[in-house]
């Protein structure tokens, strides 16, 4: 009986598990938090990661270690592998003007989104890697000056559960990698030149593994060694994995960010920017919109009606569909998709009818629930086929969530028990490296539950009418 840890180091927090490599059964776990901001020191991930290990009893008796990372994240190195500046996450948007000025120099606006997405699957926004490492050139050009390597966070931790050996034995994933606005899902290649574009010169990148392949094995000294290293991945290819998505699935994953994202046989190329062409953890695609606002308009709800959110759900459910016709539109920090970085959020409708607690919870639910509807239709536009919505993270453990998701996205949903599915997902990858074989291990899921109802199309239409009216910050 092989086990296997997988590791999810996300925007908030490091979570571990210990599975059986064969039937999935879940033996022990950890978590320690991460420290908030949009830049953190990577230091911090790993103590994190230390932490987390220690509570789930150690990794002395796994054979395999996959290591899952919330995508995007700039980690610099220098020459002898020192981290060069705290890392900037995918969450900070000072490199908006960055997304727009490498699209612009690629010949325009719509030629430039056009290019970008044929070279990487994705046209650049303030997420991503290469924006970063622009707006790093431009702002910080002594750092940059010191920059002689790029990984993002799932990379670094893999490396560091090496024994950090060298920038050369940097290693990373086709997930992972296809989030950098520098690599190519439908080649399978860097692209180098779009890197030298962006910075203004070349730096060293990790190598990119296959799925089952290892990426080197544990260090002495943490708890373990000779265990083998996964590729890792990032943290929605995880999910994907965790999960067990296949043909017609749909997951919407509602944490810090919102994703919605399925399983592809062929590469998308969006060159509108709202799906974001990345590959998966199997060797296949994984078509994604991200929302930057997701489970913390919840909170944020919940914060300024002053109950905590399971009464934030009794509200939600107490008022009708549609909320008498109170939306509110949540860019609370600017937003990923639309590629509105600046814009604020904003409520509509207000009337002394809908100027009830229960009103305003009815329209944060479904306002956090039409921006991923949004990201829905432009995965469908792109090919997608829905036949089901699998929804996991924080915020589906909200019941009003659940109930009302299904008038939203207009087909049934399926919510897994709570679970780390990102960890999950890690485990499954390490368990693949540690058994062998063409597909990872079948894990069977138990004690989902599936919810349906009619569509109720006017929450839709409303807030379509509404999204166009919100401000950007000046």
């Amino acid at each position: 009986m092989p086990l296997v840890a997988g590791v999810d180091s996300s925007t908030q927090s490091c979570k571990v598990v210990i599975r059986d490599a064969e039937t999935g059964a879940l033996l022990r776990q950890g978590r320690a938090p991460h420290p908030d901001g949009t830049e953190v020191d990577p230091e911090a991930w790993w103590q994190a990661l230390r932490s987390a290990t220690d509570q789930a009893g150690g990794l002395a008796d796994v054979a395999a270690v996959s290591v899952a990372g919330q995508q995007h994240g700039m980690v610099c190195l220098d020459e002898d592998g020192r981290v060069v500046r705290p890392a900037l996450l995918w969450n900070d948007t000072r490199s908006a003007d960055a997304a727009a000025d490498l699209v612009q120099e690629a010949g325009g606006d719509a030629t430039g989104r056009r290019l970008w997405a044929a070279a990487t699957g994705s046209v650049p926004v303030a997420s991503f890697t290469i924006t970063k490492l622009r707006w790093l050139a431009r702002h910080e050009p002594e750092l940059a000056a010191r920059v002689a390597a790029v990984c993002l966070p799932h990379d670094w931790l893999t490396w560091r559960l090496a024994g950090a050996p060298g920038l050369a034995a940097l290693r990373t994933d086709r997930g992972d990698a296809s989030g950098t606005g520098y690599w190519s899902p439908a080649t399978g290649d860097y692209r180098l030149d779009l890197l030298e574009r962006a910075f203004g010169r070349r730096l060293a990148v990790p190598e990119v593994l296959g799925p089952a392949e290892s990426a080197g094995t544990l260090a002495d000294g943490l708890g373990g060694s000779g265990a083998l290293l996964g590729a890792g991945t990032g943290d929605n290819a995880a999910a994907a994995l965790g999960v067990g998505a296949g043909p017609g699935d749909v997951v919407v994953s509602i944490g810090t960010s919102g994703t919605v994202f399925s399983v592809a046989d062929v590469p998308a190329a969006d060159d509108s920017g709202a799906v974001a062409g990345f590959a998966d953890a199997s060797g296949r695609f994984l078509p994604l919109v991200c929302t930057l606002n997701a489970a913390r308009v919840l909170d944020a709800a919940a914060a300024l009606l002053g109950v905590g959110l399971d009464e934030l759900a009794e509200l939600a459910l107490s008022a009708p569909a549609g909320a008498d016709g109170l939306v509110m539109v949540p860019y609370l920090e600017g937003e990923r998709t639309p590629n509105r970085p600046l814009a604020t959020g904003a409520v509509h409708g207000l009337t002394l009818r809908t100027s009830t607690p229960a009103h305003l919870a009815r329209a944060a639910v479904e306002g956090m629930l039409c921006a991923l509807a949004d990201g829905l239709d432009a995965l469908t536009a792109q090919g997608a086929t829905v036949r089901r919505v699998i929804l996991v993270g924080g915020g589906a453990r909200s019941a009003a969530v659940r109930r009302i998701a299904p008038q939203v996205f207009g087909c049934p949903v399926v919510v897994p028990p709570a679970g780390e599915y990102v960890a999950d997902g890690a485990a499954r990858q390490a368990a693949w490296v540690a058994l062998g074989g063409p597909t990872p291990p079948v894990w069977e899921l138990k004690g989902t539950e599936e919810y349906a109802a009619e569509p109720v199309p006017a929450v839709r239409e409303q807030y379509a009418a509404a999204r166009g009216l919100v401000l950007d910050r000046r």
